[in-house]
């Protein structure tokens, strides 16, 4: 399954696969969220080490719904030292903010503007890690908006 199916093409794959007449699904990151198939308890991630803590969460969150124990399975091919660091983190962290701040840290925020979903950028002014200037710029939002 992938995002340029119709929905009508989509939704007779999930049923074919919850109905037990396919007894493997292969799908694309799209199934990140929504999908709830109770029998479903073992996911396998090809190149997991191109994908953000957030999202490998969401998927290993879709496997072992149904009492039944899930199994999430990461492969990758040729990663960075930086990659096994950060999918080794993933194994044992269970907390999906806890992995998201990670993520941030470890492969920076990406393009406020653009379509770059990773890497760092400076600002001239601020820095988005520094927590008491973001809590005090929220504060100050909230105050102009009453």
């Amino acid at each position: 399954m992938h995002g340029r199916m119709k929905g009508s093409e989509k939704t007779a794959h999930l049923q074919a696969f919850r109905d037990g007449h396919t007894q493997i699904l292969v799908a694309t990151s799209m199934i990140e969220v929504g999908l709830d198939i109770p029998e479903a308890n073992i996911m396998v991630i090809e190149n997991a080490d191109r994908f953000g803590l957030a999202t490998l969460h969401q998927l290993r969150g879709r496997v072992g719904r149904g009492g039944k124990q899930g199994h999430c399975l990461l492969f990758a091919h040729q990663p960075s030292e930086k990659a096994l660091a950060r999918l080794a983190y993933f194994v044992r962290e269970k907390d999906g903010a806890k992995l998201a701040e990670f993520d941030l840290a470890s492969r920076g925020p990406g393009e406020l503007y653009g379509t770059t979903q990773h890497g760092f950028f400076s600002l001239r002014f601020a820095s988005i890690y520094d927590q008491a200037l973001l809590r005090q710029t929220a504060e100050a939002v909230k105050m102009l908006s009453i």
